[in-house]
């Protein structure tokens, strides 16, 4: 078990414009008091191998911010973004795994790629979908402790997201694999079973709850 503590501030550093000024007498507000608020993100948090860790809220609430401080925390050895793996061009999805034949089809299967053309065309050439789910699936073949992931299966129809968030719950379980996931769909939480939900609503505070807290 972990415990990672994660803070982070902005501070409004616009120019006070004639425009500005306006919207801000319109609110009532003063200049002074619009150039000092500061926008807090933070939040403490206890995670075991294996765990499943589901920020959640809605949209500008800074679920985005605490996943990505979150990610610097932990060692780049040990991470994985789905939003930085490549597309590569000249190989097809089964080569892409570097695993022997029926492990390669696993991990395509359990992202939900299992259809076999789509296993047999280059991922450079696949649908938006297709492409995140081949990115999740690349993210559990490199065997790295964590998997992050923003805007988790928000370009997926609902039906598939949730045969995928079954499946990454028992992968996570199966191999001791951490997922820090992000999305504003709460249509996954029962498949998904995350292990921390985090809910951070429009305001500093982030409201953490555990499924099974046994620290």
């Amino acid at each position: 078990m972990s415990t990672y503590k994660i803070s982070k501030s902005f501070r409004w550093r616009g120019k006070l414009t004639d425009k500005v000024m306006q919207v801000c007498r319109m609110f009532g507000l003063t200049a002074d008091r619009l150039t000092q608020r500061r926008i807090i993100n933070n939040c403490r948090l206890e995670i075991n191998d294996g765990d499943i860790v589901y920020i959640t809220g809605p949209s500008g609430a800074g679920k985005s911010v605490l996943l990505k401080e979150l990610e610097k925390a932990i060692p780049t050895s040990e991470r994985v973004n789905l939003a930085r793996i490549k597309l590569p061009r000249d190989k097809t999805l089964i080569d892409c795994i570097d695993a022997d034949l029926l492990t390669s089809l696993r991990m395509l299967s359990d992202a939900g790629l299992n259809d076999v053309f789509c296993i047999l065309n280059q991922p450079a050439n696949l649908s938006e979908g297709q492409k995140y789910r081949f990115r999740l699936a690349m993210a559990m073949a490199a065997k790295k402790k964590f998997i992050f992931a923003d805007e988790f299966c928000s370009e997926l129809d609902r039906i598939t997201a949730v045969v995928i968030s079954y499946n990454i719950h028992k992968f996570a379980k199966r191999t001791g694999t951490t997922f820090i996931l992000a999305s504003s769909h709460e249509d996954l939480m029962l498949d998904l079973a995350p292990d921390v939900l985090v809910i951070k609503e429009l305001s500093e505070k982030a409201q953490v709850i555990y499924k099974n807290k046994k620290f």
